[in-house]
């Protein structure tokens, strides 16, 4: 499987580039979010690839930052969700923003995106939110802190707090410096009750 492609821009219109990787050139599906970043043609590149193999076809999907991949394949896993539609969504709305969106459960700004209906936001908002809750934690958190938020999130939404309240609170204060977790849960206590 290719799982990622280092060379030099041969080709790019919106939805795809072609990567010369020793005179052999790649077709790589991009969604718009990673076009508009590229840089000229004939400079380097590199892509994080997802190898999508077909009766009829070998189909290679490409994004810059392995946050960007990782989002695509848990899209692709959510059921009537393929490779082309991901791509097409990961074009109609940022990785972040989709992150917030599937988070709140806001159908109305999924429904916007084109290829999304309501059926499918709602099975992507229950099949995705707890997902996307746990890979942004794990990419925002780093080493000890990220178990740190983990740990005391945890800890507060099985209090009866709503996730998004517990981990705002815990984000601020745990970006003030390191804290032991049982003084990050007594200031969280402490401003969820206000």
């Amino acid at each position: 499987m290719i799982a990622k492609i280092s060379g030099n821009l041969a080709h790019k219109i919106p939805g795809e580039v072609i990567i010369d990787v020793g005179g052999v050139g790649y077709q790589v599906f991009i969604p718009l979010s990673v076009f508009y970043r590229l840089p000229e043609i004939g400079e380097p590149v590199a892509l994080h690839i997802h190898t999508h193999l077909r009766e009829d076809a070998l189909q290679l999907f490409g994004f810059l930052e392995l946050a960007e991949k990782r989002v695509f394949l848990l899209l692709n896993n959510v059921a009537g969700i393929g490779p082309k539609l991901a791509v097409n969504i990961l074009s109609g709305i940022p990785a972040d923003d989709l992150a917030q969106a599937l988070k709140e459960g806001d159908q109305p700004r999924l429904v916007s995106i084109p290829g999304v209906g309501k059926k499918l936001a709602e099975r992507m908002v229950v099949e995705l939110r707890d997902k996307f809750l746990t890979l942004r934690t794990e990419e925002t958190g780093q080493g000890n802190g990220s178990r740190l938020m983990q740990d005391a999130v945890s800890a507060l939404v099985n209090l009866g707090y709503r996730r998004a309240e517990a981990e705002n609170h815990v984000r601020e204060i745990t970006q003030r410096g390191e804290r032991p977790l049982p003084e990050v849960l007594k200031e969280a206590l402490r401003r969820l009750s206000q």
